[in-house]
């Protein structure tokens, strides 16, 4: 029911848009309105098609408001390129009114996002105040339980409502977190039948397998959501979601964390960032290269390798910052505060971050995006992999000019261990909370904080 409101609205969000750009470019020719009439029901029927193939009407309870959003933009667009075929095949695009068109686009665009967010809102509001909430049974330790009240409690727009903690371990029925703790299996099963439950949770730990198969049973007939949620907090990766596997659901427990359509967005700003930022730097790029190439003896450019996404090599691009010097077979030197072998102009390239600059190149062939984390030296994965926990995880997305460890101050030599271990933190934090909006986020902040700092020399 729910799920056809939501597609009817879309549906409005699509006439709509075309009529208000109509009155915006108005005409007299009766044939063109005629066009935009036809392309108007092309576009509608598309909406049913392309729409829900991209699962944008799957539940939206507990996501955020973004989270909705980008799908369905992007599902718009692709809408639009699709009929845009179409008609140009039956037709000819240009009978349909180009500033129109755009106009349509931009205003169907702007009233899908509107009507996402009311929509959110709106039943946020309701949930809030104990309306249209899942009323849900938890099993599992009374500890881990517990954390999971506290988090159904910190979203009271998602509309769950715990009503029960099964816990077998429990010597005797109490109270934990303002719910009733259940220590007998009949008082459990009674209380879902009869209460209303449609959600049962299955808390617990990897290492301590669940006898689902006994749940799933009992409450077979019964119309209960039974779902497994292991507590994965302490794997580093883990907030990955499920994936196929020949057909099997699949939990990720490390993996590359986001693919395929999720991050188009990412892949696509990446490019035309990179190229756009060459292209207004140009002169600047010219005017480095001569600066260095007259500094001292040697290439304009310094290259390294550096590992990419899934451990892939790759050479990593920089304007030559120090003189040349004939490094130590399988040791490489980082620069440090007074380093004899940066040169003058190399110490304000270093210092403002214009050495890194090259590294767009990196972002046009596909070697790094934009916002990653910062790849090392070969030499330094091995260096630090056995004494950072966690630290080759960090390959397991693109590398990136500027990341989340940037932005934060983490920039620069790393002489001791902790240094590089707050780094990875971060790289971690940004690989598992991971949004399209957060790397425009970063790029904001290394505008204002992330080219100069304290480290960078």
């Amino acid at each position: 029911m729910f799920d056809a409101v939501r597609q009817l609205l879309d549906l409005i969000c699509v006439v709509v848009g075309a009529l208000i750009a109509y009155t915006l470019v108005p005409d007299v020719d009766h044939r063109l309105f005629d066009a935009r009439g036809m392309f108007i029901a092309l576009e509608v029927a598309l909406v049913t098609i392309v729409f829900p193939m991209l699962n944008i009407y799957q539940s939206w309870r507990g996501k955020s408001a973004i989270s909705l959003i980008i799908p369905v933009l992007i599902g718009w667009g692709l809408v639009q390129m699709i009929g845009g075929l179409i008609y140009a095949a039956i037709h000819h695009v240009s009978h349909v009114p180009h500033p129109w068109l755009v106009q349509w686009t931009a205003i169907t665009a702007a009233l899908l996002v509107v009507s996402r967010q009311l929509t959110v809102t709106v039943l946020g509001r309701l949930r809030s105040a104990g309306f249209n909430q899942k009323r849900v049974a938890i099993v599992g330790t009374t500890s881990d339980a517990f954390r999971l009240v506290q988090r159904i409690e910190g979203s009271p727009n998602a509309g769950y409502l715990p009503v029960a903690i099964y816990d077998e371990a429990s010597v005797s029925d109490g109270m934990a977190a303002g719910v009733p703790v259940l220590s007998h299996w009949d008082a459990l099963t009674q209380l879902i039948r009869q209460s209303g439950i449609t959600e049962l949770w299955l808390t617990g730990r990897p290492s301590e397998p669940h006898p689902c198969d006994r749940f799933v049973g009992e409450f077979k007939h019964d119309f209960v959501n039974i779902r497994l949620l292991p507590d994965l907090d302490n794997l580093a990766l883990a907030n990955l979601g499920t994936v196929d596997v020949l057909g099997l659901p699949s939990i990720n427990l490390v993996a590359s964390p986001k693919s395929g359509w999720r991050v188009m967005p990412k892949e696509i700003f990446d490019r035309l960032f990179a190229a756009a930022v060459l292209f207004a730097l140009a002169p600047l790029l010219i005017g480095v290269a001569i600066a260095v190439k007259m500094s001292s003896p040697g290439p304009v450019l310094f290259k390294q390798k550096r590992k990419g996404v899934d451990g892939n090599e790759f050479w990593i691009f920089k304007f030559r910052s120090m003189r040349v010097h004939q490094a130590e077979v399988g040791k490489i030197a980082q620069a440090t505060r007074h380093d004899s072998r940066i040169t003058r102009v190399g110490a304000i390239l270093r210092r403002t971050s214009i050495d890194e600059l090259p590294q767009f190149f990196n972002v046009l062939k596909g070697d790094m995006s934009v916002v990653g984390p910062r790849p090392h030296a070969v030499e330094h994965d091995e260096q630090y992999k056995n004494l950072v926990q966690n630290y080759m995880y960090r390959y397991r997305i693109k590398p990136g000019i500027t990341g989340w460890a940037q932005v934060n101050g983490f920039r620069g030599e790393t002489d001791r261990v902790e240094k590089m271990a707050a780094r990875v933190a971060c790289d971690l934090y940004y690989m598992v909370n991971w949004t399209f909006w957060f790397d425009v986020k970063i790029v904001f902040m290394t505008l204002f904080r992330g080219f100069v700092g304290a480290n960078a020399y």
